[in-house]
């Protein structure tokens, strides 16, 4: 959630670096094979130039250099691309690893193309990397035992009907998981104004465990905790928040207040602002929904709303 930070612009600039590379390097080949065969002196070790495999190598590191750039823009969303991407790259420093254990190539050889060959997917898998540790990655694409751990830590209350839609035939779980980035979509919105709509239209739908859910991914989003109790209490603070609160709310009631509240959200805030409140107010009530119908819920009245 929230305009990328530093830390992601890192990780896209080193995605995006990498493939400038494969498609600089990938259309030398494809261009001039015998060139860049004169080009590249340790190529030389390998045998006489090919023409014909030169450009299907060529090829290869378009093909990767396409999916990584694609990436670049979106990676929280497009991390599999990335993936993707820089998985030939992998392979292929791993081939030249081989090589050397194996007594194909001296290891003079292999030193001197580690930086053009090692360098690139490395710097994928950093980036990559440094993406799933600080949690910026979208679920969908995630091994699906990953998935479920992660909702059992954080949510335990939640797991029975998220087990319940993996267990399901059909790709139900997979797509699902395409649906929760979008519940959670926040770009220009202030987290505190956000997370005051998504509490609001949950307690609408009166499930206890998904008004925490949605308590504790606003504490997760750097949302005050006294703000947010607040909130779980019904008794959001005065001002914006408040407002952000009745909005979710109204919209969950489908009362003809939601108009005037999303009119004065615009106004302080722009549309881009609005939508993205109208957004989450209106997709978070799709969990409640579901596990009232797999009669899972269970009643705000009886749960302690407090995180």
């Amino acid at each position: 959630m929230g305009k990328p930070d530093m830390l992601d612009r890192v990780a896209q600039m080193l995605i995006a670096l990498v493939a400038l590379i494969a498609l600089a390097n990938g259309a030398l080949m494809l261009w001039n094979p015998y060139g860049w065969y004169q080009a590249i002196p340790t190529v030389k070790f390998t045998g006489p130039p090919n023409a014909h495999f030169i450009r299907d190598i060529g090829l290869a590191y378009i093909g990767s250099g396409m999916l990584l750039a694609y990436a670049v823009r979106n990676l929280s969303g497009r991390w599999l691309a990335a993936t993707a991407g820089g998985l030939w790259l992998s392979t292929h420093g791993a081939l030249h690893v081989w090589e050397v254990a194996a007594g194909v190539c001296a290891p003079g050889v292999f030193w001197r193309d580690a930086p053009v060959v090692i360098g690139p997917p490395l710097l994928v898998w950093i980036a990559i990397g440094l993406m799933v540790l600080r949690q910026r990655i979208s679920p969908t694409g995630m091994p699906k035992a990953a998935i479920l751990a992660a909702i059992g830590k954080v949510s335990p209350d939640e797991l029975a009907y998220f087990k319940e839609v993996a267990d399901a035939p059909g790709h139900a779980f997979e797509k699902l998981t395409h649906f929760m980035p979008f519940a959670m979509h926040r770009h220009e919105a202030p987290a505190d104004l956000f997370h005051m709509a998504r509490i609001g239209s949950t307690l609408v739908e009166d499930c206890g465990p998904c008004a925490l859910t949605a308590a504790r991914g606003a504490i997760a989003d750097g949302v005050d905790r006294e703000i947010v109790n607040a909130a779980l209490s019904a008794k959001p603070h005065d001002g914006y928040l408040r407002t952000g609160f009745d909005f979710g709310a109204a919209i969950a009631q489908h009362s003809a207040q939601a108009g005037e509240l999303g009119d004065a959200i615009e106004a302080a805030y722009g549309r881009t602002v609005r939508l993205e409140l109208a957004i989450t107010a209106a997709a978070v009530r799709a969990y409640p929904a579901m596990k009232r119908g797999l009669g899972l819920t269970s009643s705000c009245a009886i749960t302690r709303l407090m995180v």
